[in-house]
């Protein structure tokens, strides 16, 4: 079955979805709760119990880790944002998609960020093997270089998804327990930095700075890469490149190799039941996958390693379908989508055509 981490959401894109026109009947009175006091959890039984769980395993003060989440404020436009989102078995529409964030406004901020920051992103390929397109990319469909990175409170983001995540949703054990280990993270992070937790903003999931990273990857994979001593995603777009490069080459990012090939299907001919059942993880030897079905080109012929079926869905148009590797696979582990990682790979494409152009 497939699946998307939709907590992952672009936040260009959910800020489409938060600003969304409410219908003229529901607008008055939806306003007037946006307005109405903020509920906090310091009266929340289970938000002090975890408070307290997060000062033993972490070491930390009592009372400050009760009051810091005692000043948590629930955000109720937060929770529906989790819900699965396309119900009812429609097919999705790549290209519908990729125009959100394939556009020139992108393209355009894209190429003066490159031009601007152009030695930092060679010297992050060279560090990590992660070219400057797929950096810019990513940064690009996150925030749009640093124009959009969310004006939610991170303490209010992640103590609502923690202690008031939908329970309707497939997964929501799950989301809880990752949530929660977010916030214990973020109040960790801020106690041995000494940074003031009620002040860091982010995305409605958490996330912040230029990349758009949670508590958890900023904690495993952040750099200081201008070396001035604090890592600072927001306000440094070299600790945001190199942290960005970081990431991938943590979760595998191999040098010099292609994200996909192109593919030659016939649908009522290739296996695609069989195929298509690993979902985006590379799981098919180039001869495993022609057998099935899925024809290769020459270079694709004598690649090495796993390979996974892309099928990107065009609404009632045939779906376009592509042949990922490990460095697909890696993109998805910013959002399990292969829509998402065909947007940033051809958004730096993009942009490095018009850097060339240029």
């Amino acid at each position: 079955m497939r699946r998307r981490d939709l907590t992952a959401l672009p936040l260009a894109l959910a800020a489409l979805q938060l600003g969304a026109p409410l219908d003229a009947g529901a607008a008055p009175r939806r306003a007037a709760k946006v307005r109405s006091e903020p509920v906090y959890y310091a009266g929340r039984d289970d938000a002090m119990q975890l408070a307290d769980e997060i000062a033993v395993r972490n070491r930390l003060d009592r009372g400050w880790t009760r009051d810091v989440i005692g000043q948590a404020r629930f955000l109720p436009n937060v929770p529906p944002l989790m819900r699965p989102r396309g119900g009812g078995g429609g097919r999705r529409n790549w290209q519908a998609y990729r125009r959100r964030f394939v556009e020139p406004i992108r393209i355009g901020a894209g190429t003066d960020f490159w031009r601007e920051h152009a030695g930092t992103l060679a010297r992050a390929e060279r560090d990590f093997g992660v070219p400057p397109e797929i950096v810019v990319g990513i940064i690009g469909v996150e925030t749009i270089y640093g124009r959009i990175m969310g004006n939610f409170r991170v303490l209010d983001a992640l103590a609502t998804l923690s202690f008031d995540f939908p329970l309707d949703h497939p997964r929501a054990d799950q989301r809880i327990a990752y949530f929660r280990g977010e916030l214990e993270t973020f109040l960790s992070a801020a106690s041995r930095l000494g940074d003031d937790p009620l002040e860091a903003l982010g995305s409605y999931a958490g996330a912040t700075g230029l990349p758009q990273f949670m508590p958890s990857s900023i904690a495993k994979y952040a750099v200081d890469y201008d070396g001035n001593g604090h890592i600072d995603l927001a306000g440094s777009p070299v600790d945001a490149i190199g942290s960005v490069a970081s990431y991938f080459k943590g979760y595998g990012w191999q040098a010099g190799l292609p994200s996909i090939y192109p593919v030659d299907l016939d649908e009522s001919r290739a296996r695609l039941d069989v195929l298509l059942a690993p979902d985006i993880v590379p799981s098919f030897s180039a001869d495993s996958f022609s057998a099935a079905g899925a024809q290769l080109p020459r270079e694709a012929q004598r690649f090495g390693g796993l390979l996974a079926l892309i099928e990107l869905q065009n609404g009632s148009a045939p779906s376009t379908y592509l042949a990922g590797t490990q460095n697909f696979y890696v993109i998805t582990r910013y959002n399990w989508s292969s829509f998402y990682a065909m947007s940033v790979l051809e958004l730096g494409q993009e942009v490095a055509a018009a850097m060339r152009g240029a």
